[in-house]
């Protein structure tokens, strides 16, 4: 068996060499980028050049470089729009070499997200969450930005008061609140509409939610009546659990 200590420098020695290895991606990514916004400008300022130009470069690029990929005319035609949409916005581009995101993901966000703090928003939450590009994908289909800040409802004790400090929190209570009354877990049934109750229940709750409605019969509907039992079978358990 392995000593210890001789083990814990082995991990060391592992744990440095996967980190620069993910350096390395990280910091070739951003020139492939680069690069490609280079070429996105010259190709954008020789447009003039006709349908086929777009074609020919293309053409040229994989006959000199045939184990690079990357230098198909559609993705050519990418790295014209890429440039076309960020060449005056320094500061954006910024944001796109410190976010350090593969060059699927910015062609996702530049497709699929039209307002540029929106899609900043993203780019940060794909850093943070280590988004795929189908994941980000779907969060941008579902609306994740409209879920998660839109939709929040804020108050200004967030500013002026520290977060959950007492001070805001006994300011926020209610007086119809009990003591032993805690927040909703995720649920809450009422047999009727209830405003207080409705206050209570979202004026804390800084997250996305849904609300929904159901009905209460006093029988059921006939296309269930085959799936549950009569109330003649009922009686029936009853009587044998109770015996």
């Amino acid at each position: 068996m392995l000593d210890k200590s001789f083990r814990e420098i082995c991990d060391g020695i592992k744990k440095d060499v996967k980190d620069t290895q993910l350096e390395i991606m990280i910091n070739a990514n951003t020139n492939l980028v680069n690069l490609y916004y280079r070429i996105g400008k010259i190709i954008s300022e020789n447009f003039s050049w006709g349908n086929k130009f777009v074609e020919n470069v293309s053409f040229e690029l994989k006959n000199t470089f045939p184990t690079l990929k990357g230098f198909s005319a559609r993705n050519l035609n990418y790295m014209k729009a890429f440039y076309e949409e960020y060449k005056d916005d320094e500061e954006f581009l910024h944001c796109l070499n410190c976010a350090k995101l593969p060059w699927k993901h910015n062609i996702t966000l530049m497709q699929k997200v039209k307002d540029k703090n929106i899609r900043k928003w993203y780019m940060e939450k794909c850093l943070e969450e280590g988004w795929s590009k189908n994941i980000l994908i779907y969060q941008i289909d579902t609306d994740l930005y409209k879920r998660q800040v839109e939709n929040v409802k804020h108050n200004n004790f967030k500013v002026t008061l520290k977060e959950n400090s007492d001070l805001a929190n006994n300011i926020m209570k209610e007086p119809y609140v009990d003591d032993n009354d805690n927040p909703s877990i995720g649920i809450i049934l009422c047999s009727s509409k209830n405003n207080q109750i409705v206050d209570y229940t979202l004026k804390y709750i800084n997250k996305p939610l849904g609300v929904s409605e159901y009905k209460i019969f006093n029988k059921l509907p006939n296309n269930l009546l085959k799936d549950f039992p009569t109330e003649d079978e009922l009686n029936i358990f009853m009587d044998i659990d109770e015996g």
